[in-house]
């Protein structure tokens, strides 16, 4: 541990370089100052004792991860991209009891992330995009139909919110599907008294930057068995058995599947760690923010309807990643023009995850199959929303005044 000493002096050293103290005005971006200084002494301390990889940490950051979550396994990776990838090629594994097959289909919202959507296209399976629910942006569970060619699903989990939780279980039990959890943006959310990513066969988070908890980069990825485990740990690290409880212990280097290498490190976990502490206060913080600013909007004098708000499933307590909203739709044409005001005006958006997925160049490369007509609230959320972020720690009503001023401006563009 470091020592006071030391703790007084690494505090002079941290202020010296926070920059924010020398800015005169306001500014809104996604997260701000993500690392406290005690994240960074965590940090420091593994830096220090020079085994930054993989080890006591990481598994310390695991085990509690899955206690808190209410997971029986969870197993740290690089990134929430590698925790989709591991899911993803889990599913296709000659070890996986029930395994997909290339040419299988499966289910994804049309509102999605790039690497929510391609580790599966990378397995050889088949995308059908589906359409979202306009109030909650996320998958939306009234059109999923029956279809013996689908075989999984991969539902996102948008911004904090979720579809809902009891109608696609129902769905995906009914149809003996495989069920992905891409939990990504919404660690801490809870669907009646279970946390998002702990209803499927795996979840997925990312602990990227302004994420509900940051270690910079890193990912976890959950499941329920210990064969999907055993298969998820040997995959992460080349395909090699060392660690298991039934490694050969004849061979040191014995790689008995495929795998990849996408494993976590200590220095990284140790932020985690130590962010995962706070997790319940920062949701506290966001949400009570997010309901400052939608009510100042809203009872401002200038208030006339500009922005429609994302509100919270039912029966989902939110752990909230940003504030999206959707322009009027008579003001859609300033939406271009006044972005850019914003962000100039040191208030941060960016698009709602890659708005409508299927106008990215890469889904035009692999020539998907889909009608415009079933994916039109994609379309709308691309062509009217955009999100900003929510500070982890209440606001100050200065704070709150400048950014409100802003927003509610968008009609003079």
């Amino acid at each position: 541990m470091i020592s006071k000493k030391d703790t007084k002096f690494l505090e002079k050293l941290i202020d010296k370089f926070d920059d924010s103290k020398n800015k005169k005005t306001y500014h809104f971006p996604l997260l701000e100052k993500g690392f406290t200084n005690e994240d960074i002494f965590r940090g420091i301390e593994v830096l220090l004792s020079r085994k930054l990889t993989m080890s006591e940490i990481t598994k310390k950051f695991e085990n509690t991860f899955a206690k808190f979550i209410g997971s029986k396994y969870a197993l740290m990776v690089n990134s929430g991209s590698s925790a989709n990838l591991l899911s993803a090629f889990a599913l296709i594994n000659p070890k996986k009891k029930g395994r997909l097959k290339p040419g299988d289909k499966f289910i994804i919202p049309a509102i999605c992330w790039s690497t929510s959507l391609w580790p599966l296209v990378q397995c050889g399976l088949q995308p059908k995009f589906v359409d979202v629910n306009i109030n909650n942006y996320c998958l939306d569970e009234k059109l999923l139909k029956r279809d013996k060619k689908i075989k999984a699903v991969m539902n996102i989990h948008i911004l904090g919110n979720s579809p809902n939780m009891d109608m696609l279980s129902h769905y995906v039990k009914k149809n003996n599907l495989f069920l992905i959890e891409d939990t990504c943006e919404a660690l801490g959310s809870k669907f009646r008294s279970k946390y998002l990513g702990t209803f499927g066969d795996f979840g997925t988070y990312s602990f990227y930057y302004s994420h509900q908890i940051t270690s910079g980069e890193g990912g976890m990825v959950i499941c329920k068995t210990k064969e999907d485990y055993d298969l998820l740990y040997t995959m992460r690290s080349h395909g090699w058995d060392r660690g298991l409880n039934n490694s050969s212990k004849t061979k040191k280097f014995n790689f008995i599947n495929s795998g990849f290498n996408v494993r976590g490190m200590d220095l990284t976990a140790a932020i985690g760690l130590s962010q995962l502490k706070r997790l319940k206060k920062m949701i506290k913080s966001r949400s009570k923010n997010r309901n400052s600013i939608v009510n100042k909007l809203k009872n401002h004098t200038e208030w006339d309807n500009q922005y429609t708000f994302f509100n919270p499933n039912k029966n989902l307590k939110p752990s909230w990643f940003g504030l999206p909203l959707l322009i009027n739709k008579d003001l859609i044409f300033k939406k271009e023009k006044f972005l850019k005001y914003l962000n100039n005006s040191g208030v941060e958006t960016r698009p709602i995850l890659s708005g409508n997925f299927l106008n990215q160049q890469g889904c035009k490369l692999y020539n998907f199959k889909y009608k415009k007509s079933d994916i039109k609230i994609s379309q709308e959320i691309e062509d009217r929303g955009f999100f900003i972020g929510l500070p982890t720690n209440d606001m100050s009503l200065g704070k709150l005044n400048f950014l409100t001023e802003k927003l509610i401006k968008i009609k003079d563009f």
